[in-house]
C-alpha cells in the first residue's frame, strides 16, 4: 500500500540510536533529547491565506532530528502499515534535515 501524506506532514520510520561514538565510546543509553527518522514519503506543502504555496524542506529518503517525545509513538502519531511501524509529524516538528 503506498500512502502520501497531506499538506506540511512527513511519513517517517524511526532509525536506531547510536550508542557508540566513532571512536568506539559506549555510551550510556540515558533517555534522549532528539532522535534520528528517515523520511518514508512527504506532502505537497502547505497554503498561505493568499493562496501562495509554501514547499516542503524535507525530501524523500532525507535523515531527520526530530524531538524523541514524537519518535515514541505514545503522541498518537504512530501508524502501521503491512506490520511496519511508521511515524506522522508535522514539518515544524523538525528540527534538522540532513544535507547530504
Amino acid at each position: 500500500m503506498k500512502m502520501k501524506p497531506m499538506g506540511d506532514h512527513l511519513l517517517l520510520k524511526k532509525k536506531a540510536s547510536e550508542n557508540k561514538t566513532k571512536s568506539g565510546i559506549i555510551m550510556s543509553s540515558n533517555e534522549d533529547v532528539y532522535g534520528y527518522a528517515e523520511v518514508i514519503s512527504a506532502g505537497d506543502g502547505i497554503f498561505t491565506q493568499t493562496g501562495d504555496r509554501i514547499p516542503m524542506t524535507s525530501k524523500v529518503g532525507s535523515t531527520v532530528i526530530v524531538p524523541a517525545r514524537l519518535l515514541s509513538g505514545k503522541n498518537g502519531n504512530e501508524l502501521t502499515f503491512e506490520d511496519e511501524k511508521y511515524l506522522l509529524v508535522r514539518e515544524s516538528d523538525v528540527v534538522m534535515v540532513s544535507t547530504k
